[in-house]
């Protein structure tokens, strides 16, 4: 198979990061408490480890019917399905290496809150009180949060004005999702400008009687005519003298 044809490496860098992403969320799950009690610094007061539990989609957003979780899980298996097909499908038709890879990060990213969304409720007994069933209402498991603002939205902002907000917590999975989109939508036109490369073209063989031919002298027959005869006959008659 032609490497530049074969998907494998692609989903190999999507098991990797899924692999980080769960073993990420398993530690914080088993060695942090939730909330500020449980929060370690990292770097200064501006990134830390934080412990929390999201029921929605990214940065804490939650479809309000009584199946949205449901619904949204849902939603999350086909794009996962979805992604992971259209990846394949690039990279046998030798697309972009650049935009490969930005996929591969995204497909980890969607298939890690898949996992989170689909099995925790039953795994980790994390499915928010009053849902239908534990199955496909399991809660994301947050942890890196970057605190550089939080504070009062004021009230003319339409649907979050007057609520207290910080900026979100995310996860590993987040991580993937929001870097691949963004090297999508910043590096697009030189990937575009990415062609794969083409394999040499062989001249055609050639048949080797013909150049034996070819490298043969030719002969010409003999000439045998008389040189009276070359000329062909004359229709001259003799003269007579007087």
């Amino acid at each position: 198979m032609n490497n530049s044809k074969n998907p494998t490496p692609y989903l190999l860098l999507s098991v990797l990061l899924i692999v980080i992403d769960q073993a990420s969320k398993m530690l914080v799950h088993h060695y942090m408490e939730p909330g500020f009690s449980g929060q370690i610094p990292l770097i200064g007061d501006w990134l830390k480890l934080h412990y929390v539990l999201n029921p929605g989609m990214a940065f804490g957003m939650q479809l309000g019917h009584e199946y949205g979780k449901l619904f949204l899980t849902l939603f999350r298996l086909v794009a996962m399905v979805g992604i992971g097909w259209y990846l394949v499908h690039l990279a046998r038709t030798e697309a972009p290496k650049g935009l490969l890879w930005a996929l591969s990060m995204i497909l980890a990213g969607a298939v890690g809150n898949v996992i989170d969304s689909t099995f925790y409720g039953v795994l980790l007994d994390n499915a928010p009180y009053g849902s239908p069933t534990p199955w496909f209402h399991g809660q994301v498991i947050d942890m890196i949060f970057v605190d550089f603002w939080e504070g009062f939205i004021p009230d003319w902002v339409p649907l979050w004005g007057g609520q207290y907000y910080s900026t979100p917590i995310f996860n590993i999975a987040d991580s993937c999702i929001f870097l691949g989109v963004c090297s999508i939508l910043i590096f697009q036109n030189q990937m575009q400008g990415q062609k794969p490369a083409e394999s040499p073209t062989e001249a055609p063989a050639q048949d080797p009687s013909s150049d034996e031919s070819m490298d043969q002298p030719t002969t010409e027959a003999p000439d045998t005519t008389e040189p009276d005869q070359k000329d062909g006959p004359t229709n001259e008659t003799p003269r007579q003298e007087s």
